[in-house]
């Protein structure tokens, strides 16, 4: 176990540069006080970590000091392929060099390790897009990305609903790959802004780089946009009885998050349906959701979608009738 922390640790260095005790305590999940014993373990064996006094300092190691030993264990090693996505790597003009890079790990990886990362590839496969949805055309994305990468300002033509054409002078920050479409992460006129890569319609380099803002985390900055983004597009609620035998394709048609909010308040009728109040985005939106689950819901309220359900159940009768 604490050769593994030990490891760790020296890999934490040799990835990220000086990190304080701190800092390490949090990655490792231990206390302070067993990070500095495990720093005097590692210069005890030899290793050349040192550690700067002050404010701003830290341990970090000797320039120019790597290992080359990383530890992988098996399953680690076939996780890794499971990462590779070949698709998404390729749309990035990365695709030659994820090959290569798979081809190099698979040579150094010892034989058990070999064996399961490649088993890994043969029997899993991710295929991102949704069913009957192909992944955006995306003819810039290989450009964004290689300023994203390089700190490089573009100028941008996008399309926005409505359509609606604007230009706008962007720092991109980051790619995000979501249900098979592509989204920026950028900084304009000092505002982050998401945008989706397959409308824009024309880009610019800009000259010289920008830098980035000191703590800026891709990760945490697309969960907030996807919750802040689930909040504006729920902003209403339908009252329904559904028959429990619906609920597959109630999941389906409106997603489990969805449905699983509508659960948690559910009520069981008499009659052996559910009573559930289910977040729409709009009542024009939600009618054509629950058509598509036929005579296994009724809408109860508000008054206006039960009145467009009803019409429009009206017009395909007088359009099916003989």
């Amino acid at each position: 176990m604490r050769a593994s922390r030990l490891l760790s640790l020296l890999l934490l260095l040799q990835a990220r540069g000086r990190m304080t005790a701190g800092e390490l305590s949090a990655e490792l999940e231990v206390s302070i006080r067993t990070v500095y014993r495990d720093v005097e373990a590692l210069s005890a064996a030899g290793v050349p970590v040192y550690a700067d006094r002050g404010p701003a300092g830290g341990y970090q190691l000797l320039d120019g000091y790597r290992t080359r030993l990383t530890g992988l264990t098996s399953a680690e090693a076939s996780s890794l392929f499971l990462a590779g996505l070949p698709g998404p790597a390729a749309e990035l003009g990365l695709g030659e060099v994820a090959a290569a890079a798979e081809l190099k790990l698979l040579a150094a990886l010892p034989p058990e390790p070999r064996s399961q990362a490649a088993m890994m590839r043969e029997r899993f496969h991710l295929d991102v897009p949704g069913w009957y949805r192909g992944s955006d055309e995306a003819p810039f994305l290989a450009e964004v990305a290689e300023a994203v990468w390089e700190q490089r300002p573009l100028r941008m033509r996008y399309r926005r609903w409505g359509p609606q054409e604007v230009e706008r002078d962007i720092h991109p920050y980051g790619l995000v790959l979501k249900g098979g479409s592509w989204y920026l992460a950028a900084e304009t006129s000092g505002d982050f802004r998401t945008y989706r890569v397959a409308r824009i319609l024309g880009i610019e380099a800009l000259p010289g780089r920008f830098e980035r803002r000191p703590g800026f985390d891709l990760v945490e900055f697309w969960s907030r946009f996807a919750a802040e983004f689930a909040a504006r597009m729920h902003t209403g609620t339908a009252t329904v009885r559904l028959d429990p035998d619906y609920l597959g394709l109630l999941r389906y048609t409106i997603g489990n998050d969805v449905t699983d909010t509508a659960l948690t308040a559910a009520e069981t009728m008499p009659d052996g349906w559910l009573r559930l109040a289910v977040p729409i985005e709009s009542v024009r939106h939600a009618r054509w959701q629950l058509l598509r689950l036929g005579s296994g819901v009724e809408v109860l309220d508000p008054p206006e979608l039960r009145k467009l359900m009803a019409e429009t159940i009206e017009e395909l009768s007088v359009m099916y009738r003989d």
